[in-house]
């Protein structure tokens, strides 16, 4: 059976839809029961720019930016908001500023590394975590840990969708908050699953990349 999906819109959130299906889903660390689509506001151009320029607000008058750390397949997010980062402003500390756009590559094993001639854009630098959903964290600390492991600073957790207001410390900005779009809205571990213990199958399988059905 065809996974349904439900397009929703945050007031105040502009034009910036979120699609969502409900049923019993596995990603690699947890069991949830509603699967939050963010393909469109990851490659769209609309609302990728519309994603980046909600985030950048956030940081623009406050945090120095040298380098925007992109998980997820987050890369056109994170260039929109280097761009809108680095406009001219009296409210903007980035302005004018080089700021990097990286992606770290994973290891067999998951853990992230940067070869020697991406380290040079983390070491030393002012790096944002930028991600497209904070749920169980366990990604965005691996890349935190990453950065410290390789002399940069954190300066910020951002993402279009947390569970969360924080992640190893660190505060985490988003878009929207999975309790703002779904008051229903769990992730589990496996074995805490209410829906595997109910005997109920599961209907995909998710990850960064997006959904494959049974």
């Amino acid at each position: 059976m065809a996974i349904q999906f439900t397009e929703l819109l945050n007031p105040g959130n502009g034009n910036l839809p979120i699609r969502v299906a409900r049923g019993h889903f596995a990603t690699s660390h947890s069991h949830i029961n509603y699967y939050i689509d963010l393909t469109q506001t990851k490659y769209k151009l609309s609302e990728a720019r519309e994603a980046a320029v909600q985030l950048a607000s956030r940081f623009k008058g406050t945090t120095i930016i040298d380098t925007i750390l992109c998980l997820d397949g987050t890369e056109v997010i994170g260039a929109c908001m280097a761009s809108e980062l680095t406009k001219v402003g009296f409210t903007s500390v980035n302005a004018n500023r080089t700021i990097y756009i990286v992606t770290p590559e994973h290891t067999t094993g998951s853990q992230l590394i940067f070869r020697d001639n991406t380290a040079p854009m983390i070491v030393g630098k002012h790096v944002l975590v930028l991600a497209a959903s904070v749920t169980t964290g366990y990604t965005a600390q691996g890349a935190i840990e990453a950065v410290r492991y390789y002399g940069g600073m954190v300066v910020g957790v951002c993402s279009i969708l947390a569970t969360s207001t924080e992640c190893f410390g660190y505060q985490v900005t988003s878009i929207f908050r999975t309790q703002d779009l779904l008051s229903d809205y769990e992730s589990k571990p496996s074995y805490e699953c209410p829906l595997c213990r109910a005997g109920q199958k599961l209907d995909a399988m998710v990850n960064t990349y997006g959904i494959s059905g049974f």
